[in-house]
């Protein structure tokens, strides 16, 4: 028999690499490329339009900022026992140091044009001050208005030195250095959708002005503009201030007509013009002081209730500062920048306490959202808001008759307005990898929970104040309260703490560091120094670790 032999099979060699798979997306369409700057702006933060018209525009911005002024007054006196003339003098001392404030911060602080504005997440231990007092016996409601006011001074006082600790002991900034911009992405967005109940809720209170003012604005100032090229920039800048005149004047002439007569209190209170009593209260000449309403008490239990709420105004104006900076052509604030302006919003909280005010500020969502409104997001505009801010505090009278503009025209404003800066956040996720499933995961998840989870606290929120957590300690109530019901606060909390845990160092890349590191060191990019330098070549004449 002969040998058999098995030859092995030739190997079979691979086909030759053919083309890479066409790209879908551009044969369908172009795809634009990240942009760090929006290219729609016509002035950017430290470019400035004409005198005249910087001084429309800062008017308009000290306007968009009156109805949170006007509507923390009408909340809040009324409960501590104060009458037409304590609410005007608030709103004096509210307008007054959010003009100081804004000053501090556009010129030493965050250098991004951002209004100050008072904060509603100091009304919960406010709530919880006033409770204290609601069942104990005064001479009058006025003393009982001052007693109160008194011990919110105190502790505000107090709780002040807890930003300028976080603030100038860079401790806030350290903590900035975990963000991503996974985690702006939510944390921004919240920062406008977290305010939803100051919106459309706030506006059908009285739907015969809100919704016409909410239609007229983005008739006016989207379509209308492009009827004919010289109407484009007065509208485009302009038309919030037109719009409010004229649904104004269509208020008024409702209320005269004697349109709600008949209606139902609340309606009447929202819709009339005459409702304020602000121009018959109102001095015509007052000039805050320090301890105009008396010597500041000190309560331990209430200070660590107004600390959270220190807290929460640091983290929604972090989100706010972030939003700013694109919409005013900056880049995002380096970590040094947020440690500085969270010290000095710390200073100027210290201040209200002093000039008593009844609530710490924090930066204005709205007028940050009327930055992307107008394309215009000058610094010099906002420092002229100031002057505006401070003469009409003083000026009671002229103050008052802007002030009594019905709260269901401002949410009309606040329903765009915010919706921009939520749109904001989201544009940052150009920065990072959105088709990577972990991304999507933590995005989700943060913004999902950063506003399930004070919906969940609101909610359950008595109208005294009184929150979900209810244990014996009222302070540790108060705390976790307040840190709870505010969504910039959760969004903070849940993204860092997911983004830097899952997969943090491996995802590196597809979180959108490579992009996002060099903005967070003082010299990482040339153009840092550009935008938030300190005026007057102070930078040279300070030691560095306190800048």
């Amino acid at each position: 028999m002969g040998e058999e032999h098995h030859h092995a099979p030739p190997p079979v060699q691979a086909p030759p690499p053919g083309p890479p798979p066409p790209n879908l997306a551009l044969s369908r369409g172009p795809v634009w490329n990240p942009a760090e700057q929006l290219l729609q702006l016509h002035y950017c933060i430290h470019s400035n339009p004409s005198w005249p018209e910087a001084l429309l525009l800062g008017f308009q911005h000290y306007i968009v900022m009156l109805g949170t002024t006007v509507l923390i007054a009408t909340t809040l006196v009324p409960r501590m026992g104060g009458d037409y003339g304590d609410k005007a003098r608030v709103i004096q001392s509210l307008l007054f140091m959010s003009g100081v404030n804004t000053l501090l911060q556009t010129w030493f602080g965050s250098r991004l044009p951002t209004v100050m504005s008072g904060s509603f997440a100091y009304f919960l231990p406010v709530l919880s001050i006033i409770n204290d007092y609601t069942d104990r016996t005064f001479p009058s409601e006025h003393e009982r208005f001052t007693y109160t006011i008194r011990t919110i001074q105190g502790s505000l006082i107090v709780s002040s030195f807890v930003n300028i600790f976080l603030g100038f002991s860079k401790t806030w900034g350290n903590l900035t250095r975990l963000f991503s911009p996974i985690i702006i992405v939510p944390v921004v967005c919240v920062v406008g959708l977290g305010l939803f109940a100051r919106g459309f809720p706030l506006l059908a209170d009285c739907v015969q002005i809100g919704l016409p003012m909410l239609i007229l604005l983005v008739l006016t100032q989207q379509y209308l503009k492009r009827i004919h090229p010289a109407a484009h920039q007065v509208l485009e800048r302009f038309a919030l201030l037109l719009c409010i005149a004229v649904v104004w004047a269509f208020a008024a002439i409702l209320t005269v007509a004697g349109a709600y007569n008949n209606a139902k209190r609340n309606t009447q209170v929202s819709c009339r013009t005459d409702r304020s009593y602000l121009m018959t209260s109102a001095p015509w000449i007052k000039v805050p002081y320090p301890f105009q309403w008396g010597t500041p008490i000190f309560k331990a239990s209430h200070v660590f209730g107004m600390m959270g709420a220190a807290l929460v105004a640091s983290a929604e104006s972090t989100g706010a500062f972030f939003a700013a900076a694109r919409l005013s052509g900056a880049t995002p604030p380096p970590a040094h920048v947020l440690s500085r302006s969270i010290g000095l919003q710390g200073i100027g909280m210290l201040l209200q306490g002093i000039f008593g005010s009844v609530v710490g500020t924090t930066v204005a969502v709205e007028n940050v959202g009327l930055l992307g409104l107008t394309h215009i997001g000058s610094r010099r505009v906002v420092q002229i808001s100031c002057g505006f801010m401070i003469f009409f505090s003083i000026f009671g009278k002229f103050g008052a008759f802007f002030a009594s503009i019905p709260l269901p025209i401002f949410a009309a404003i606040y329903c765009v307005l915010f919706g921009i800066v939520a749109s904001v956040g989201i544009s940052f996720i150009q920065f990072a990898n959105n088709n990577n499933i972990r991304n999507i995961y933590v995005l989700g998840l943060t913004l999902f929970l950063g506003i399930s989870i004070p919906q969940y606290f609101v909610m359950n929120t008595a109208p005294d104040g009184h929150g979900p957590v209810r244990t014996d300690g009222g302070w540790f109530n108060d705390i976790l309260n307040t840190i709870f019901s505010s969504s910039p606060t959760v969004a903070i909390i849940v993204g860092t703490i997911i983004d830097n845990t899952l997969e943090g160092k491996q995802t590196a890349v597809d979180r959108g560091l490579p992009w996002w590191g060099p903005f967070q060191n003082r010299k990482g990019d040339v153009r840092n120094d550009e935008f938030y330098r300190l005026p007057l070549r102070i930078n040279e004449y300070m030691p560095t670790r306190f800048l």
